[in-house]
Parts: structure tokens; sequence; C-alpha cells
């Protein structure tokens, strides 16, 4: 189908606007900033609290969000998009209290460091210690320590599944489900049908993904590392399951899949949808375009099955 009529006007109203590798970062974070406007109207939860924990390099917040009703709740750690330099937790407040109330579990929302000053593997190891907190505190949170599950949308969805791989590698935690919206997965190829197809007037272009790349590695062959570019590991044997939601006109549409399919290819259970008609970050849509509202209906619905208890665990392959 073609791109949808609301996104198509959001980027002709946005022609005007230099890219962000021509203006100064600062002026950068601001302009992506304001895609995400606070919500007059939050979605409603039972409790929000900002603090901080232990990190790699110092205090690190997070944000946890707490759904209605009585504990132990499932736990979702959460990494917000950001090409890894742009965004920030306030700016995903609206899609981590639909995760919270929709799949009825704790979310909590990671503020990693950002490149390009903290260049990779900085937010990777933000992102592992923070999900190991999160597990040995899990009870304080109110909170379950075993059914807790990573999730991340575009750059969060690279760290989210570079986090299930790092945990596996490295001594845990165990998880039980990745969620991926519209993940980086690997460093941008000239062979990609989807970079060829949508690397310019589609909102994210292949020259801002390369900008992003720039930022955040210190070195080009940093590239080729794993924990850069999940979709280059050497094995999936051993990751948890995962829920990855593309976005039909999307650079990242086929790496994502193409993720998935590795980790269906060795067994593991992964399931995709690619939503016709919506570009990268439609997440921002949620409330306003019903395609959004699905992609968060799906990944809760999946999360949902993930959390039950393991004997009676039901996966639906269509869940998401």
């Amino acid at each position: 189908m073609p791109l949808h009529p609301v996104i198509q006007q959001a980027l002709v109203a946005a022609q005007g606007a230099l890219p962000y590798d021509k203006l100064p970062l600062a002026q950068a974070r601001a302009q992506a900033r304001l895609a995400y406007p606070p919500r007059p109207q939050p979605v409603a939860v039972g409790a929000v609290q900002d603090r901080a924990i232990p990190g790699p390099a110092g205090a690190m917040a997070i944000r946890v969000y707490t759904p209605q009703g009585p504990g132990p709740h499932p736990v979702v750690v959460f990494f917000h998009g950001s090409g890894f330099v742009l965004l920030d937790i306030d700016t995903h407040d609206d899609i981590c209290r639909r995760l919270c109330a929709g799949a009825g579990a704790i979310v909590v929302s990671v503020d990693y460091r950002l490149a390009p000053e903290h260049r990779f593997p900085a937010a990777t190891d933000d992102c592992l210690a923070a999900t190991r907190w999160v597990a040995q505190h899990a009870a304080e949170l109110g909170g379950d320590p075993l059914r807790i599950a990573v999730a991340g949308d575009s750059a969060g969805g690279c760290l989210a599944a570079v986090t299930a791989l790092r945990a596996r590698d490295e001594g845990g935690p165990d998880l039980c489900g990745q969620l991926l919206w519209y993940p980086v997965t690997d460093y941008p190829s000239a062979s990609n049908d989807s970079y060829r197809a949508f690397g310019a007037g589609y909102g994210l272009t292949e020259e801002g993904m390369r900008w992003f790349w720039r930022q955040y590695l210190a070195d080009a062959a940093s590239a080729s590392h794993a924990h850069a570019s999940p979709l280059r590991m050497d094995t999936p044997v051993g990751l948890p399951p995962a829920c990855v939601l593309v976005a039909e006109f999307d650079v990242l549409r086929d790496e994502g899949e193409a993720f998935a399919q590795r980790l269906a290819d060795a067994g593991i259970a992964a399931t995709t949808r690619r939503y016709a008609g919506m570009n990268h970050g439609f997440l921002k849509y949620a409330g306003v375009l019903e395609p959004a509202d699905a992609a968060i209906a799906d990944a809760c619905l999946w999360l949902q099955q993930r959390f039950q208890p393991q004997p009676a665990r039901q996966l639906r392959e269509d869940a998401c």
C-alpha cells in the first residue's frame, strides 16, 4: 500500500528542516525531540518514578513505570531509539506508558550514554548493567525476577538485541524475550533492498544512518563487531525468543526481518510483522494512527504470552 497520508503530510512539512548532520549537535537533538512532544493526557499507569542506579561510568538515570494492580509484575527493560545520538527517556515516555499499561508489566526505561560523547561500546555496557541491576532488584520494584524481557525501538532495538546476546555470553541474567521495533541490526549495506528503495524521502535516510554510525563508532572496524551489528553474531543459539516489528517504508526494514530470520533458522521462536504504509519511527503516532496502535497492541500481546508461567505458555507464532 502507499505511504500513509498522515505520514506523507508530515514528511512534506519537514522538507525545509536541515538534516541532523548539517546542524550543531545540541540543535540536532533539540530538533529531534520536537517529533516527540509531551502528550496532554498521558496514558495512565499505576506509578512513575525517576531514580538513579549504579552504572559503568557512575550514576545512571532510569524511569520505572509500574502498572496498576498487585504484583509481582513481569518486567521489561526498555532502551529508547536515538540513532545512538539524539533522544532520551522523556521522548519515549508515551511508548513506555503504553507498553506498561498494555502488557501489565513494569517498564524500566534506561537513560544510557549517547554518542559521540560516549562512543561504542558505552551504550551497550550501560544497557547490560541496567538489565543486571533490574534482575537483582526486581522484587524491590514489585517485579518478578524470573520474567524479564528487553525491548527497544530503532537504535534501542539494537541495544536490546545486543543486551540479550551479551547476557547469553557473559553470565546472564536469563531473559524470556526480546521485543524489537524497527531495529538497527547491521551496518548499512548498499546491497540491501530497503536501503536502495527508501534511502531518501521517507524520513530516516541512508545518509542519516551513516552519520549516526560515524558518531557511534570510534573506528569503522568496529562495525563488524556483533555488539555493534548483532546480525553478524557467530550464532543465535541460546538467545531468547524475539518479536521483530518493522515498517514497510524504512531503510532498516530488511535488516530487521533478516535478524528475525537468522533466529528462526537456528530454531529460536522469532516472529515478525511488517506494518503497511508506515515509515521509520511510526510508534510516535500511537493514539493517532491505527497501525501504530496495532504495533503496540501486538507487542503487548506477545509479551503477555512470553510472561505466562512456563508450563502453561502457549506462544502463537502470529502474535506480533
